[in-house]
């Protein structure tokens, strides 16, 4: 900007209300219509209602919940707690994070533990009969770390199955 320029920009400046601006920087203004109320009361109101949409976000977003239409009453009451619970095992994460394994975020952990699977391997027998081995791939690196520090055990891998041929389950009736 020229010399010039800067004249003419500063003297069309409303000073009183860039002052105005200036010293609510940094600072919510709250409207409401229920003025007969505390102040502090409807800020925190507005904080809790903040924290539900963040709930919302979380549920639709991190979590992949989306609306399930239910006709019946039990089955609606069900599906808000499973997502109600989900929830708060998703802040717990969240915290445990914050304190263990500062600026991971929850979706990166839940990315990180979705790459562990549970698969069935099947081998089939010489006799006809087949081994059933129920087994959970192995983490990489970077997730046994994480998991080491949440203090989490994966769970044991189950023995192996081995299924008896149609022939065999016959005699054995």
């Amino acid at each position: 900007m020229t010399d010039k320029q800067t004249a003419a920009f500063t003297f069309s400046l409303n000073r009183k209300k860039l002052r105005i601006v200036r010293r609510r920087e940094g600072r919510y203004l709250l409207r409401t219509n229920l003025t007969g109320n505390d102040p502090a009361l409807l800020w925190q109101y507005y904080i809790q209602l903040v924290a539900v949409e963040e709930a919302f976000k979380n549920l639709k977003g991190d979590l992949a919940i989306r609306p399930i239409f239910h006709k019946d009453e039990k089955r609606i009451e069900a599906h808000i707690f499973i997502a109600f619970l989900a929830y708060c095992l998703h802040v717990t994460l969240a915290r445990r994070l914050h304190a263990l394994a500062p600026g991971l975020t929850t979706r990166s952990a839940l990315e990180k533990f979705a790459a562990v699977q549970m698969i069935d391997v099947h081998l089939p027998t010489t006799d006809g009969r087949e081994i059933l081995l129920t087994r959970y791939t192995q983490p990489e690196a970077d997730l046994k770390i994480l998991i080491d520090r949440l203090a989490y055990k994966l769970p044991h891998q189950p023995l192996p199955k081995i299924t008896a041929t149609e022939f065999d389950q016959n005699k054995l009736v």
